[in-house]
């Protein structure tokens, strides 16, 4: 921070008014003068200030130059002065290094400062050094510095341990491929297991609370339960067992079979884990509850171990099982070998929820058969498309894992956190449920032929509705139980995946204004009747109360689809999902003989007519973001793919056109290019990928939606996932994982891609 802190991009140097000018032009004049034909004697010109230094003269014209200095300019108006060693600044702006680092402590927003100084003027630095801050002073003299040093190779040394400490922070092992990456699931809790069989996401008591095992995003000090061959080898291979939610991987003479009981009670999660085969195998228990905030206590008995520090229960069932303790001073870690016999696996069951260590009613093998029964029995009775039927099925399953079958509520992915940019900072939490996400989800569902889930999802959101006046008051996303989210929050112990920070819990799109949420919600409760034959009483009240928020707000700006963090802007799709709300409320009226209150049909071509007035821009020959501008969103396909206009319409065809243009990057297709208020970048979106391939069915574009199609398949993991986004330049996927929209995208392009 040159000048003490005034070049400091804070305002100083910007906003030097006239006056400061000048009197920074007399300074300057004043000190050539004091300083004329003096060897050894020199000035530093700054933006905001001026240095003199006196090292390298004479100590009789040194002394004599900072006496006149001091005498002189440094007792006008407007003056600051800052006396170091051997030099003497003066600045026409009030700072000093404290100020300075308080303000860039402030700006970004960080929880720690580390100072390292010399000179007498970083004391004020010194001084604002509070908790966790670190302060070195290097040489002699009094000083506030917790720390000192000799020199500038002892600086040197201790820049190079802080490098290595925070590289090892935040890199740890190298983190997984996010695709890779696949995910348990019971009826109401999710986990994540990692191509090696390590156990590295897991919240307990629900898949939106706290993380009992954090390793995805902040290293094995974040708590993890690993199982691996003694004498390590890379694993063969990882997969689902057909038609379940029970993972496998697999080594040379070594299997891990992992699995969630499908139906446990309340507040409950148990995972199973069977060693099988002929090689010594080593397991490492690290459970660091709260996010590792919690110190934790391990205590081994005859038939485990016990978890002692948690309010939640939590146990290590492992009968026969000796295990080393040992811990890092705040949490125990276990370690044991075990040898399974070809006839006889090792079974290792995590209960939490519970401190019990006694043995489970049914076999090991019961059980697994009874937990993949759970998933197949239900996935037996989907109508498949003829286009990569398996995917589809484990899309489905993905998006059935997704759901708390308590509730009804579905999370829009397993994780929070997880990059949109590798070292970036848009990390979001999406263990919540979204309206819009939660809508499209049980609308695929229901095409499949599943409509348990539906039932259950309007269920939920009748609860919601009741807690409030009006649908027009909903919140864009909930928890799983149907209540407010908490204030988002960073977990700064955890240095995020990859050093991607911050860790983030909560959401802050729970407060911003989403008008594009009836739309989803309407043409579930259409697709649900079709299917059914009937329209439920309930619902129809529902919809006509969407119907009547969309008269009363259609026209304000709102926040969008993608939750900017920006102002509110009139957005092309959140009109389009106002129109198609009043469009399916009047087709379900007429198809199923309710009243169609007087005015909707009207409010519905208004709104259509402004859609197609204001959101075509000749221009750039596509319908646009918002009104206001000429960015390009591919949102915006919902114009044709929601049926406002005919997708043979000229102008449709060129937004299809211009968004490939601007928007497509190989096997991805990017939400929109402009500034939206944050830092960095992030990934093409596969929900806007399958946007674009049934826009190319939409204009006879077969081919194209084909090849398209067939790269959103490529990008899923060996276990048939997809997180959110891709990175198409390095290759690699992005964002949390699994993500219901990108499940939601490759099931209905396969299903168009089926039927045509």
């Amino acid at each position: 921070m040159g000048s003490h802190g005034s070049e400091f991009d804070i305002g100083f140097v910007h906003e030097l008014d006239g006056t400061a000018r000048e009197l920074h032009g007399r300074i300057e004049a004043e000190l050539e003068r004091i300083v004329e034909g003096t060897e050894g004697a020199a000035l530093e010109v700054k933006p905001a200030s001026i240095a003199v230094h006196v090292r390298r003269a004479s100590r009789a014209d040194a002394a004599r130059i900072v006496d006149e200095v001091h005498n002189g300019p440094c007792t006008w108006d407007g003056v600051s002065t800052t006396d170091g060693k051997e030099v003497v600044e003066l600045s026409v702006v009030q700072t000093n290094k404290g100020s300075a680092l308080g303000t860039l402590r402030h700006q970004a927003g960080s929880t720690a400062a580390f100072f390292i100084g010399d000179d007498v003027t970083d004391e004020k630095a010194f001084e604002q050094l509070t908790g966790p801050d670190l302060g070195i002073k290097v040489g002699e003299g009094d000083s506030l510095a917790q720390y000192r040093v000799t020199d500038t190779e002892q600086v040197a040394r201790v820049l190079a341990f802080l490098l290595e400490e925070r590289r090892n922070w935040l890199y740890g092992e190298q983190a997984p491929p996010i695709e890779r990456l696949s995910m348990l699931a019971s009826a109401r809790s999710v986990a994540l297991v990692t191509p090696d069989a390590k156990l590295t996401w897991l919240s307990h008591p629900g898949p939106d609370a706290a993380a009992v095992f954090a390793d995805l995003l902040g290293g094995e000090g974040a708590g993890h339960f690993s199982i691996h061959p003694h004498r390590n080898g890379l694993p063969l291979g990882q997969r689902y067992l057909p038609n379940t939610m029970t993972v496998e991987t697999r080594w040379s003479r070594l299997l891990v079979t992992d699995y969630m009981e499908s139906e446990s009670p309340a507040h409950c999660t148990d995972i199973v884990r069977v060693i099988s085969g002929e090689a010594e195998a080593e397991v490492v228990f690290a459970p660091r509850p709260e996010f590792g905030g919690v110190p934790v206590r391990l205590v081994a008995h005859e038939n485990g171990l016990q978890v002692i520090g948690t309010s939640e229960p939590i146990a290590l069932r492992a009968p026969g099982v000796t295990w080393e303790i040992t811990s890092d001073g705040l949490h125990d870690t276990a370690t044991a070998h075990v040898q399974p016999a070809p006839d006889k696996p090792v079974v290792l069951e995590l209960r939490c929820g519970s401190n019990d260590l006694n043995p489970h009613e049914l076999p090991e093998l019961d059980r697994r058969v009874h937990a993949g029964e759970y998933w197949s029995a239900w996935a037996s009775r989907l109508k498949l498309p003829g286009v990569e039927p398996e995917m589809v099925a484990r899309s489905a399953l993905t998006l059935r894992g997704l759901i708390d079958a308590e509730t009804g509520a579905v999370m829009a992915a397993a994780t929070t956190s997880l990059p949109e940019e590798i070292g970036g900072v848009r990390n979001w939490d999406y263990r919540y449920c979204w309206i819009r996400d939660g809508a499209m989800t049980m609308r695929e569902l229901v095409t499949l032929g599943s409509l348990d889930e539906a039932e259950a999802f309007l269920g939920w959101l009748h609860g919601v509705l009741s807690t409030l006046a009006g649908p027009e008051r909903l919140h864009p996303l909930y928890t799983l139980a149907g209540t407010q989210l908490g204030a988002e929050a960073v977990i700064d112990s955890l240095p995020g995946y990859q050093g991607s920070r911050p860790v983030r819990v909560g959401n802050l799109a729970n407060h911003q204004v989403q008008l594009d949420v009836f739309g989803p919600v309407v043409e579930l409760v259409m697709t649900l009747a079709e299917a059914r034959g009937d329209l439920r009483d309930e619902d129809w009240q529902m919809v006509r109360a969407m119907a009547e928020a969309v008269s009363r707000r259609w026209d304000e700006a709102d926040h969008g689809i993608w939750e900017e963090r920006h102002v509110p802007r009139h957005r092309v799709y959140s009109r389009v999902m106002g129109w198609q709300t009043l469009h399916l409320a009047i087709r379900l009226g007429e198809v199923y003989g309710r009243e169609i209150p007087a005015g909707w049909t009207e409010l519905r071509d208004t709104i259509a007519a402004d859609v197609l007035e204001h959101g075509w821009n000749s221009e750039v020959q596509a319908f646009t973001t918002a009104y206001d501008g000429t960015d390009l969103d591919a949102a915006s396909l919902f114009v044709g793919l929601a049926g406002l206009l005919d997708p043979q319409d000229e102008r449709f065809q060129s937004t299809v056109t211009a968004i490939e243009a601007e928007l497509r990057s190989g096997a991805t297709v990017y939400r929109y290019h402009r500034d939206d208020g944050l830092p960095g970048g992030e990934g093409g979106f596969h929900l806007c990928a399958a946007w674009l391939i049934e826009a190319y069915l939409l204009t006879g574009r077969r081919t194209e939606a084909e090849e398209l199609f067939d790269q959103l398949v490529d990008a899923a993991g060996p276990t048939g996932l997809l997180p959110e986004q891709y990175d198409p330049v390095a290759e690699r996927s992005l964002g949390n994982h699994p993500q219901a929209y990108s499940h939601i995208g490759l099931i209905r392009c396969a299903r168009l891609l089926a039927a045509k």
